[in-house]
């Protein structure tokens, strides 16, 4: 059967090419068998090599193609030396400006409406996306402490000096407004009807628009062509309620800090020293700097136009990049470069590699050295020389909404109003905007008709909220998010109805906001748990704690900030962590996205009022600076 299928006898396979005649190709050789297996293992070694050349160090991430300035070498020309270059990086645009603008304001002074010019003092700039020297001694984070300080405040500036009501027209030095009676046969022509007034009242009260729409459309316009205008722009517009928008996951998680290097454009004249300062160099670096500079480059200036080329590294001692190397460029020529020994101290050393510098300030973007919105928030502040009780004021404005130990993205930026100093050097924080994935968080200073002031949002809300999402002290360190996961005990796949904040046992436990104590026992698996009764539904639940604090019992109440336990793991934990949960009517959400209501809003008789002072700060932040503007890079 078989040689009826085509198969024959054929002689064995040897190894001895000696045996005589041996038909068909039986022999073996072990030379090319060996040759065989040493070519393949070469090459895998080889291209082994070759894959951890290239990704060595590989870091760093690309944004978006409209924000990039990817830094090149100029075209070798016939003549050109022959170099090895650097590998492409991807760079980012940065924004730097800090302007003085003057707008015509109106102010009551003793009765009397006067109209005078003011300056204010405008930053815009990106957010810092390399931690330096500028904030390695702030505050540590702790977000129920910046939530104790969002609380309303008065005011400790005279409001005549702060004031934002913007006069349309402008004027030189100051005019005294006065006004008359207007004659009795003067009859002003009708603008509304007595139906259109009913229907605006009638969509005010049911919240069909927001103050700013009311204000930006006119108090006194038809509101058929309001609801005309809704129909066809989309004024009226519903609000996306608990929404997560989440940045792209890094895989590669916690690693060393790498080298960046940043390329600032000198717009005015600016003294070196200033510039080095505000850029993490300490007060000894900056010496340091003017030293080794002082035969090579001895003017205390950078003229406009040139160039301060800085790269930055990881700090040995500390979590931080301080600068490596800076390089002076007049216009596009090399002038000096001093260079960080291993002792810590600036020497003249050989120029970096050539560029083509761009007319943006630039810088690049390594993923391991993105600092959180907490730091970047200080040491952004820090570059402009705002005060650290001015600093911690914006923070604090934001510890509600976000997550502060979260990375910047690459362009997150941040844009601040503040009052011009008065003759004790102080000034008043009047608009912060911080931009963070595009989207934008507003708040404006307003003082209410009961004289307490705040900042509110653009619908005339606190950023305060009647939750704290991250209820420990120090906030913890996110360690398991909310949504289905594995069972890191049990291995089955179902829903964590919460998140585990890991921090040292005994961290103190707060209570997220004023509550009943529904719980306080041990439950199961949650070990030493407490539940909280909030108002509107709302419950949250406290769970693996090493001890419950004495006097929380079931039916007592807590206010917000109150110490409710202690961390700890007892119960089904793997570790010393807070499980953290926040549920809605007995459903759980995700306490770190879910839309939380605001603990105050401004009474109806401040929202017009408060619409217009929103319209005139944002005239303000639209502005063309005044001629003398203060450059900061």
């Amino acid at each position: 059967m078989l040689r009826a299928s085509g198969y024959e006898d054929s002689n064995a396979l040897t190894l001895q090419s000696t045996d005589g005649d041996i038909p068909q190709g039986r022999e073996l050789s072990l030379s090319w068998l060996a040759g065989t297996i040493m070519t393949g293992l070469t090459s895998v070694v080889l291209m082994g090599a070759a894959l951890y050349v290239a990704f060595l160090g590989q870091d760093t991430f690309s944004t978006p193609y409209e924000a990039l300035r990817v830094a090149i070498s100029p075209d070798a020309g016939v003549n050109a030396p022959t170099v090895k270059t650097n590998r492409l990086i991807p760079v980012t645009k940065t924004r730097s400006e800090r302007e003085i603008i003057e707008a015509s304001i109106r102010v009551d002074d003793g009765g009397l409406s006067r109209i005078r010019k003011q300056p204010f003092d405008r930053i815009r700039a990106t957010l810092a996306t390399t931690a330096t020297s500028l904030s390695s001694n702030i505050p540590e984070y702790d977000p129920v402490a910046l939530l104790s300080r969002t609380r309303s405040q008065s005011a400790t500036q005279d409001e005549v000096l702060i004031s934002t009501n913007i006069y349309g027209a402008e004027v030189e030095g100051e005019i005294t407004v006065q006004t008359a009676s207007l004659p009795l046969d003067m009859v002003p022509a009708r603008s509304i009807s007595d139906q259109g007034a009913a229907e605006f009242v009638r969509l005010t009260l049911e919240r069909s628009f927001s103050p700013f729409e009311i204000s930006a459309l006119g108090y006194a316009a038809d509101v058929s062509s309001i609801v005309e205008l809704g129909a066809t722009n989309n004024v009226i517009a519903g609000v996306a309620e608990n929404v997560t928008v989440m940045p792209k996951t890094n895989l590669a998680g916690d690693q060393v800090l790498g080298r960046s290097e940043r390329i600032l454009t000198i717009r005015t004249e600016t003294p070196l020293s200033d510039l080095l300062a505000r850029n993490g160099f300490t007060p000894s670096m900056v010496n340091d700097v003017l030293s080794a500079l002082r035969n090579i480059y001895p003017s205390p200036v950078l003229p406009e136009g040139a160039h301060l080329r800085i790269l930055f590294g990881p700090d040995r001692a500390r979590q931080n990049l301080i600068p490596y190397r800076s390089s002076i460029y007049l216009g596009d020529k090399h002038t000096a470069t001093v260079a960080l020994t291993d002792s810590g101290r600036f020497v003249l050393g050989q120029p970096p590699a050539p560029i083509d510098f761009q007319d943006e300030d630039v810088e690049e973007i390594n993923v391991n050295n993105l600092p959180t919105i907490y730091r970047s928030i200080w040491e952004t502040a820090r570059k402009y020389e705002l005060d650290d009780q001015t600093i911690d004021r914006i923070v604090s404005l934001y510890a509600y909404d976000l997550d502060l130990t979260k990375r910047i993205s690459a362009g997150d930026s941040i844009e601040i109003l503040q009052s011009t100093p008065d003759e004790n050097g102080d000034q008043e924080l009047l608009y912060v905007s911080l931009t963070l994935n595009g989207s934008a968080k507003e708040f404006f200073r307003y003082k209410a008709a009961d004289g307490e002031v705040d900042f509110f949002d653009p619908n005339g809300e606190t950023g305060k909220r009647f939750l704290i999402r991250r209820p420990l002290e120090g906030g913890g360190t996110l360690r398991s998010r909310f949504g289905m996961r594995v069972h890191p005990i049990f291995k089955t796949r179902k829903l964590h109805s919460g998140v585990d904040l890991a921090a040292p046992r005994g961290t103190p436990v707060y209570a997220s906001g004023d509550a009943v104590v529904k719980r306080a026992q041990w439950v199961s698996g949650y070990g030493r748990f407490v539940e909280l009764q909030h108002a509107n539904g709302y419950t949250t639940r406290y769970a693996h704690m090493n001890r419950i604090a004495d006097g929380i019992v079931a039916g007592g109440t807590v206010r917000q900030g109150q110490i409710i336990g202690y961390v700890g793991t007892t119960g089904n934990s793997t570790g010393n962590h807070l499980h953290f949960e926040v549920r809605i009517n007995s459903n759980p959400v995700d306490p770190l996205s879910i839309q939380l209501p605001r603990s105050k809003s401004l009474p109806a008789r401040d929202q017009i009022q408060f619409a217009q002072t929103v319209d005139q700060i944002r005239g303000l932040m639209e502005r063309d600076a005044a001629p003398v503007t203060v450059a900061s890079n």
